[in-house]
């Protein structure tokens, strides 16, 4: 499959977007919003597509024409205020899934946050970021795609193990961004995920085995 990464620079994009260029399975594509971040993935061999989260509905359906999954990665970041909170993690996620629909995309694969779905269990110090992650899952879950969403606990920068817990809640826990991208390759042609989401965290169950009853 054609597979489009957006937030393809991000800390797990990044990660995804080489880890399906080695594993050769499918044709991945990096969608980027800065001419630097283009470069350092086509040194790579990685094929890239400048986008930005603030365009129009009708330019993100145009940089993903040929697409037959999408992946959000993208995130705002720590360093911005609520407002870029509001036009990139939830109305630019928003604006992807117009815009697949519009371009004839089925699958649609979302990075959300650990119960993002419940309010009561909202870390109180980033509830916008929370808000922002809910609100998009739940336009996503009233769309025509066939969707995935992957709530992550606590992301770390340690190698990933290859074993995880995945269920619709879940105590906190924390999970390696590798792991999580690892899901997510791993997912994208699995229908048993689709229209579905669940937390996820670090566990002891293979990634191969975990999704028939996620």
């Amino acid at each position: 499959m054609n597979v489009l990464v957006i937030g393809a620079n991000g800390q797990i994009g990044s990660r995804l977007v080489r880890l399906l260029k080695q594993e050769g399975k499918h044709r991945v594509k990096a969608m980027v919003r800065k001419l630097e971040q283009e470069d350092e993935l086509r040194a790579l061999g990685i094929e890239t597509v400048l986008a930005n989260l603030e365009d129009r509905v009708d330019a993100l359906s145009e940089a993903m024409q040929g697409s037959d999954v999408i992946v959000f990665t993208a995130g705002s970041g720590g360093s911005t205020g609520d407002d870029k909170t509001l036009l990139i993690d939830l109305d630019g996620a928003v604006k992807t899934m117009e815009a697949a629909e519009k371009a004839g995309i089925k699958r649609y694969v979302m990075v959300s946050a650990m119960q993002a779905h419940q309010r009561d269990n909202w870390v109180e110090a980033i509830k916008p970021y929370y808000a922002a992650k809910h609100y998009a899952d739940r336009m996503l879950e009233s769309t025509s795609l066939n969707y995935t969403i992957v709530r992550p606990g606590g992301l770390k920068n340690d190698p990933g193990t290859g074993r995880i817990a995945a269920d619709e809640n879940l105590a906190p826990g924390s999970i390696p961004r590798d792991d999580v991208a690892a899901v997510i390759a791993a997912l994208l042609e699995d229908r048993n995920t689709y229209r579905r989401a669940f937390d996820l965290t670090s566990g002891h169950t293979p990634i191969g085995e975990a999704f028939g009853s996620a």
